[in-house]
């Protein structure tokens, strides 16, 4: 620790759009003088990608506001994801030689992961883990034997970190039943950058966004906001919306993926074709205004450790719906208040909850008004004081453990 401030590296697989917020309000914390390591700048700069099929960069800086930098040695690849070796001699002598107090890795599903928690290891530096996993089934471990073995595995990572951060929970409580000790382990929250959302979607107008999409202005409109893949179930929302049948009411799906032309003929199967609109891929900037221009968000997926559209939406002043698979039900769906949870694929009682509140349009407003509410106690800025007691407890519990060594 130097001048007060705890020296933290980040490493990060590559720059995430939501990361953004939470490391310009650490670089301005004064606790803390962080330096993020990216494995590859995916994201912050073109990159063809796997699930769309075409090329794709954020629209909002990535890279500003907070000290970076990329670890060398890298090598470009023609989609973009520069990435290097498992033994990156550079990665070990950052971790190494660059002073810090403690190491927050992101994730250990990447091979960088994994050769930074064994450098912190071997060089006595404690290191921070975030997870948002609520179960331990997830899309790659759905039999027991799986779950078991994922169980004692991650469980063996997360009991060696000097702290936990989650976010939400629900992720709480699974860190707990993995063995990490309750004092190991903090709420951080998943959050987004509200202001900016809230922000763009005060700008909005609704009616000109609706003009562009071909809907009335007053239509009752569900959307859909992430990719269209199978684990998403974009098609449990489709049937189930033609289900419920809720005069003058519409479905947007915003997103692309390898669903999509199924999708669409499904919806024309369905008769229901003229009230469906795929706006294929949207980029950052223009989410708020999707938001903004709908009255519901519905998720259906049957795997979503968090899901931050749901942030996204609420802080727009879009009420949520969402499977109980995903995530943010622990923590920001409150059942009729600001949105509704249902068993995932049971279509019938998404079909009924559609039915329920895109035919009641003064509930909606009302929950909409209670979305925005209830996203002034998530913050990112309440993420960070989280982070700082994370750093703050990996640092003691490593002090004490020096002291009772020698």
């Amino acid at each position: 620790m130097k001048d007060g401030k705890y020296r933290v590296l980040l490493l990060c697989e590559h720059p995430v759009q939501y990361n953004t917020i939470l490391w310009n309000l650490q670089a301005r914390h004064p606790k803390l003088d962080i330096l993020v390591a990216y494995c590859s700048l995916r994201g912050a700069e073109s990159t063809v990608h796997p699930d769309f099929g075409v090329e794709i960069k954020w629209d909002v800086p990535l890279l500003e506001g907070y000290p970076w930098q990329l670890v060398d040695p890298a090598r470009t690849e023609k989609n973009g994801g520069a990435r290097p070796g498992f033994f990156s001699k550079p990665l070990w002598q950052l971790v190494r030689g660059g002073g810090f107090d403690a190491i927050y890795v992101g994730g250990y599903y990447f091979p960088e992961a994994w050769l930074t928690l064994l450098a912190a290891k071997r060089m006595g530096i404690p290191f921070i883990l975030s997870t948002d996993v609520h179960s331990l089934e997830s899309r790659r471990a759905r039999s027991p034997i799986s779950r078991a073995i994922k169980k004692v595995i991650v469980g063996r990572i997360f009991r060696m970190a000097g702290a936990v951060n989650t976010g939400s929970s629900g992720a709480t409580a699974y860190v707990q039943s993995l063995g990490v000790p309750a004092d190991r382990t903090i709420l951080a929250r998943n959050t987004v950058d509200n202001a900016w959302w809230a922000a763009r979607a005060a700008e909005v107008d609704r009616i000109a966004i609706r003009s562009e999409w071909n809907v009335p202005s007053d239509a009752r409109v569900a959307l859909y906001c992430a990719k269209l893949q199978s684990w998403k179930r974009p098609g449990d929302l489709l049937e189930a919306f033609a289900r419920a049948n809720v005069p003058k009411s519409h479905l947007v799906f915003a997103g692309d993926g390898p669903l999509h032309r199924e999708l669409e003929e499904r919806a024309a199967l369905l008769g229901i074709a003229n009230r469906v609109r795929f706006l294929g891929f949207v980029n950052q900037s223009g989410l708020p205004a999707v938001y903004a221009a709908c009255d519901l968000l519905v998720l259906p997926s049957d795997y979503e450790p968090f899901g931050l559209v749901v942030n996204e939406a609420m802080n727009c002043g879009c009420p949520v719906v969402v499977s109980d698979r995903v995530g943010a039900k622990y923590d920001l769906v409150r059942e009729g208040v600001t949105g509704s949870i249902f068993p995932c694929g049971n279509l019938d009682a998404l079909a009924s909850t559609l039915c329920s509140l895109l035919t009641d349009r003064t509930r909606l407003t009302q929950m909409s008004a209670a979305a925005k509410e209830r996203m002034k106690s998530w913050t990112p800025e309440m993420n960070v004081e989280s982070f700082v007691q994370a750093v703050e407890l990996a640092v003691r519990r490593d002090s004490i453990s020096r002291k009772t060594v020698h």
